[in-house]
């Protein structure tokens, strides 16, 4: 188990959403094509540094697309596919939304990022459907994306609201896709997961025996 703290992040303290969708778009690699998942990840576009060249983008149609659009920058006819306005960047692009399916599953994608109710210490992803009856499946893109991008990066809590992981030894929810993902971004702490295991990155407000005890991760 090893650390990479960052001096970008403060590590005294548990990350809001906001401050760790700044530590992934600090992590995506300049000049990647880039999907943000539905929800919390879309905030990653407000925090991708000036130059990076990452080109985001969305399933329902666009590449280039920017930041979250506010104020008179609102078009309606112009938003990201949770249905976000979003703005556009110098050389946009506007395409069918099969064609855009077909970039995905063509593995045209550097990274992806997306939400999770579960993910396995073997990068199995776990993303659209609780199991439960009364839940409504949302399955979108999702396998679309977990198979077809190069890179999968999760962003999501680390405990459910009573307290229990989300990274797992296995999942216990339906599937999206099997050995996908292969980091973990969380309130927390990182990860990466994979063939070999989970191993902790980074952590915040807690140091990583504590939390490899809290979640089970064997110690060297």
């Amino acid at each position: 188990m090893t650390i990479t703290p960052s001096d970008q992040v403060r590590t005294d303290h548990r990350l809001s959403m906001d401050e760790l969708a700044a530590v992934i778009a600090r992590d995506i690699p300049a000049g990647s094509f880039v999907n943000l998942g539905i929800g919390q990840p879309t905030k990653i576009a407000d925090h991708l540094p000036a130059g990076s060249g990452v080109v985001l983008h969305t399933e329902n149609g666009m590449l280039n697309m920017g930041p979250k659009a506010e104020g008179d920058a609102i078009d309606p006819d112009l938003t990201n596919a949770g249905k976000v306005p979003v703005t556009e960047l110098p050389g946009a692009a506007y395409f069918h939304h099969a064609d855009s399916f077909a970039m995905m599953r063509g593995g045209h994608l550097d990274v992806c990022v997306l939400g999770a109710y579960q993910v396995a210490f073997n990068g199995d992803l776990a993303n659209w459907h609780t199991g439960k009856p009364d839940d409504i499946p949302a399955v979108g893109g999702a396998m679309d994306l977990a198979i077809g991008a190069k890179d999968v990066y999760v962003m999501m809590t680390l405990f459910t609201r009573s307290g229990e992981p989300k990274l797992v030894p296995q999942c216990a929810y339906p599937l999206t896709g099997l050995g996908c993902v292969s980091r973990v971004y969380t309130d927390h702490g990182v990860f990466d997961v994979g063939p070999d295991g989970v191993r902790i990155r980074e952590t915040y407000g807690t140091s990583a025996r504590e939390l490899a005890e809290r979640l089970g991760i064997p110690l060297p």
